[in-house]
């Protein structure tokens, strides 16, 4: 076997807050000044959403398409060897996370290692969030992020005031959605907004061009074709477009970019016609860009707050592993209990009144089912956002 050196980065921006919190990113496109920019914005966006974290990022310079699983795992259980022997691995200084390119896999890899070097660290599973639920992970971590968007968005709607300046009237429902990149992020993002919300994703971009339907695309099939054929070239329920970037300027109602940086530049942004974007990729909008936008009457909802889904749910998962309990396991039967008697009390009632109508099994069994692991992160992440 060949030997092969790779570079990687991990760039700490803010300890003012211990530990640092940050992805760890698997592109060729990885550099010092990407790593540094990314770190400082976990800095604000931590700040943000009030998680007791300061700024990190990392990234190894690896197409992880050009690599088996067993040789991408000796990769990142060497890459991840050398971050906890620098102390930039350790549940409380600096707790990775995924990003671009890496996913549960990586991170169950990455906690093993620590552990295997940190033999007698009781909060060894703490050293890393987004981990499968086998390895210390915790339930909705993997739709986090887009699902924020999705909480963003329905508490941008909350404020008619707002939705008016975007030149956008009611509320979510029937709004024609264009979503760039159905990675983790933005295939939650376009499965809630079409499956709850009633959007409609008229486009989706990606590598090899963009499909759009005016009628909607149907998400989930569209991600399994993409996952088989490598593209959304030949979806049989869309219309293929070859100049992908093109559809970010195609007409719609909310544009989400959330796949690489500087998508949207001074080369395109005078012929956005989104009134509404959404930035749930990490700024996905040049700066010069955001100003023609901003003059046009555009209404930009920040990546700082928009895609901060990804780490609450880190946050929660995080203080899981610290408190080694699962959320919910105290108290879920205790409520259980609670509502069942109320229930009970409530058809006695009506009972003794001589109603004819009682309570639908459906509302007793929805009511009186208590809070597991998945409501309680739901319900956390939607309060933050």
């Amino acid at each position: 076997g060949a030997i092969h050196t790779f570079t990687g980065y991990r760039a700490v921006h803010s300890e003012h807050m211990e530990p640092v919190k940050g992805g760890i990113r698997y592109s060729l496109g990885v550099n010092q000044d990407e790593v540094e920019a990314l770190a400082a914005l976990m800095t604000y966006k931590c700040a943000l959403v009030e998680t007791p974290f300061g700024g990190s990022k990392g990234g190894l310079c690896i197409d992880p398409r050009e690599w088996d699983e067993h040789e991408l795992e000796q990769i990142t259980r060497r890459f991840a060897y050398e971050l906890v022997k620098r102390d930039l691995i350790n549940p409380s200084q600096n707790v990775p996370a995924p990003d671009m390119g890496t996913g549960e896999r990586e991170m169950a890899w990455i906690v093993d290692q620590y552990q295997r070097m940190n033999t007698t660290d009781i909060n060894a599973a703490a050293c890393v969030t987004g981990k499968p639920l086998n390895a210390g992970g915790i339930h909705g971590r993997v739709e986090a992020t887009g699902r924020g968007v999705q909480y963003a968005l329905r508490e941008f709607f909350r404020h008619p005031e707002d939705v008016a300046t975007a030149r956008l009237s009611g509320g979510l429902e029937g709004k024609r959605v264009i979503v760039q990149g159905l990675g983790n992020v933005g295939f939650h993002a376009a499965k809630f907004l079409s499956e709850d919300d009633g959007c409609k994703v008229v486009g989706v971009i990606e590598r090899d061009g963009a499909v759009m339907n005016p009628d909607g695309l149907p998400i989930e099939f569209l991600r399994a074709h993409i996952g088989a054929t490598g593209g959304v070239k030949d979806f049989p329920q869309g219309t293929y477009v070859e100049q992908g970037a093109s559809v970010l300027e195609a007409e719609c109602d909310i544009l989400i970019p959330a796949a690489l940086e500087s998508v949207i530049h001074m080369g395109n942004a005078d012929r956005i016609q989104a009134p509404l974007i959404i930035e749930a990729a990490n700024g996905p909008i040049t700066s010069g860009a955001d100003e023609v936008l901003r003059r046009r009457g555009a209404v930009i909802i920040p990546d700082l707050y928009a895609n901060a889904g990804g780490v609450t749910v880190s946050y929660f998962e995080w203080v899981k592993n610290l408190s080694h309990i699962r959320f919910g396991r105290m108290q879920r039967r205790q409520e259980e209990a609670h509502y069942a008697m109320l229930v009970g009390e409530m058809e006695r009632i009506i009972g003794e009144a001589g109603v004819p109508l009682g309570l639908s099994d459906k509302f007793k069994s929805e009511y009186v089912r208590g809070a597991g692991e998945l409501e309680l992160v739901r319900s956390g992440l939607d309060d933050t956002m």
